[in-house]
């Protein structure tokens, strides 16, 4: 299954990340994550619907500017501007953030029933946890007992169960770039200012990028970038809320929680299905 070559693909955009300057060939790429070419070319091709060569091309710094330059800013704006999801957010899914009363955070989650459980994407494993109001956490991972451990030293006064949702196998599609019709809701901790940042994020179009200063410009705080990427840095909702848009003004992609190989992969993959 594709889900499961995830792990050879990231090897792959490692090497094509650290290398994209000498443009390696196919053959190259493949040694390097052990395989025949023509396996790797297929392999690639399943998982992101187009050649490494053509891959390749989307992980250059450069192509970062131009997106930066020429594509996103009247899209951000509008979007910033409309609240619409019509720019491509999130599939055309409409996301909503509602935030923890401080009695649920400050708490440490008491009052709460969180169900948890672990499942396979074409970005590798991942848990995804939601109470009774929405989702409250999908983290990747790489190993499964910290994953878990994690959850329960994030909400360590609630009651969490291993159960599968509903919820989470919409978070699933979304995640395999399924269509959906679903509205999903978020039920985040967070401070206002966070949720603040948050919310920006949500308006950010798939397929495009913008930078951390951009943000802080749009919550109407520019010189609060460094505490805007704290925020960033801290978003309990991989993929749903997109953090993996927002790189350096250099066009260096910056930092990700779940490691800078899945944010280029991320980033990649989103720019290429949004290509018409």
């Amino acid at each position: 299954m594709v889900n499961h070559h995830y792990s050879t693909i990231e090897k792959a955009i490692e090497f094509i990340r650290s290398h994209f300057k000498e443009q390696p060939s196919l053959e190259e790429i493949a040694k390097h994550v052990h395989v025949s070419p023509s396996h790797f070319q297929k392999i690639f091709g399943e998982w992101a619907g187009v050649s490494p060569k053509s891959f390749l091309s989307h992980v250059s710094v450069n192509y970062a500017k131009f997106l930066l330059r020429e594509r996103q800013l009247s899209l951000f704006e509008t979007a910033m501007g409309t609240g619409l999801s019509g720019t491509g957010r999130l599939h055309d899914l409409f996301v909503t953030i509602e935030g923890m009363t401080p009695g649920e955070y400050k708490n440490k989650g008491q009052s709460l029933t969180i169900c948890y459980n672990l499942y396979q994407t074409v970005f590798g494993s991942v848990i995804i946890a939601s109470t009774d109001k929405g989702i409250c956490y999908v983290h990747f991972y790489e190993n499964e007992t910290k994953a878990i451990q994690s959850l329960f030293e994030e909400f360590p006064e609630a009651k969490i169960l291993k159960e599968s949702n509903p919820a989470h196998i919409n978070v699933v599609d979304i995640l395999q770039g399924l269509p959906t019709k679903n509205k999903v809701t978020l039920h985040v901790k967070g401070s206002p200012f966070r949720l603040q940042v948050w919310k920006a994020l949500l308006s950010i179009p798939e397929g495009q990028l913008t930078t951390y200063q951009n943000i802080s410009s749009k919550i109407n705080l520019p010189k609060a970038s460094r505490a805007v990427g704290s925020a960033i840095g801290d978003n309990p909702v991989a993929f749903l809320i997109p953090c993996h848009r927002v790189i350096r003004t250099d066009g260096d992609p910056g930092g990700y929680m779940w490691g800078l190989n899945r944010k280029t992969a991320i980033i990649c993959w989103e720019q290429i299905r949004r290509k018409p």
